[in-house]
């Protein structure tokens, strides 16, 4: 079967509301910079409540990579499940004019009436750093049968969010998904995408990572997370054991790519670092999108670090300016 699309992202489909906070306000909340913790419905609204929003946008880990992808020219499928309500019909618009296909059909209202649209509250500190509180709503009814076997079947690499594996179902659904595309001899790449949700769920990613992922995204402190290891080094070596490569990112210090015993190291394009939100997303899609269209693993290095020093430099998850359109997409 030829492939339609070059990469299908799997993930929790939310909107993203950003508010510029102080350390201060952390600390006052008892929340760890930098993490993501998991809120009730009424935990969310009352954190709105105390916060000025700077923006609502589409969001959500997976959907942030697929709208960057995209726009790298890459065709790109998307997976994720949203509430019949304005916030999920303007989740599905947006990601649409992103030139994304989203076929995933929404919670029937009459089952599921108590569960809204998911959303993230990101409270940016001056340093740029991002604290997540993250309502799943109806990202908590993402089942295996949401996995849709004939847009699997037609994508190039089925990307799967690790953010996702917090509902009940997302490991079973993600277990399909790698089934279904390896049986269309299609690739499967993960993004741990966080430590804490690493930690909650660590043998449950090894398992995954060892059994079905051919390639693996991760920050210095997700991949240490994974082999319980304070060592980068140390995890490296685990990590080119497990996976066929893997492109694990170190904040100023770039990233690497792994692959055997190939290390290729990516030096970060400078800039100025106003908001880290999406930095990973924004990697994830530039190294994907010099994949599937045939680059080489330095090339695609590259241009994960473009998108993600991009996406740094500004509010929000999502490139305001196409600075590689001069490379050849």
């Amino acid at each position: 079967m030829n492939t339609l699309y070059d990469l299908c992202g799997i993930g929790n489909a939310i909107t993203d509301i950003l508010a510029k906070v102080e350390p201060g306000f952390l600390v006052k909340q008892g929340m760890v910079p930098g993490s993501m913790t998991l809120v009730d419905a009424g935990r969310a609204k009352a954190l709105r409540g105390q916060v000025q929003v700077e923006g609502e946008t589409g969001g959500g880990s997976a959907a942030n990579t697929c709208a960057v992808a995209a726009q790298f020219g890459a065709r790109v499928a998307y997976l994720g499940k949203v509430a019949g309500d304005n916030a999920g019909q303007a989740f599905a618009q947006d990601i649409r004019d992103c030139g994304i296909i989203f076929p995933s059909s929404p919670l029937d209202g009459r089952v599921n009436a108590n569960l809204a649209t998911a959303c993230c509250i990101v409270l940016v500190t001056p340093d740029g750093q991002r604290t997540m509180n993250t309502y799943l709503g109806a990202c908590t009814e993402f089942t295996p049968d949401d996995v849709l076997p004939d847009v699997i079947a037609a994508s190039s690499i089925v990307y799967l969010e690790g953010y996702l594996f917090d509902p009940p179902h997302a490991q079973e659904a993600f277990r399909r998904a790698a089934s279904l595309a390896h049986a269309a001899g299609r690739q499967v790449a993960l993004s741990l995408s966080d430590p804490f949700c690493v930690g909650r769920h660590r043998e449950a990613f090894l398992d995954l990572v060892r059994g079905h992922i051919d390639i693996l995204f991760a920050n210095e402190n997700e991949i240490c997370a994974l082999y319980q290891t304070e060592n980068f080094e140390t995890a490296a070596r685990h990590v080119a054991e497990d996976t066929k490569f893997a492109a694990l990112t170190r904040s100023e210090k770039g990233s690497v790519i792994i692959r055997g015993s190939e290390r290729i190291a990516v030096t970060p394009v400078p800039t100025q670092v106003v908001d880290t939100t999406g930095a990973g997303d924004a990697y994830a899609a530039g190294f994907l999108a010099g994949l599937t269209s045939g680059r080489t693993l330095e090339e695609c290095g590259r241009l994960a670090s473009v998108a993600a020093s991009e996406v740094i430099s500004h509010y929000g998850a999502r490139p305001l300016a196409n600075p590689w359109k001069d490379m050849g997409f």
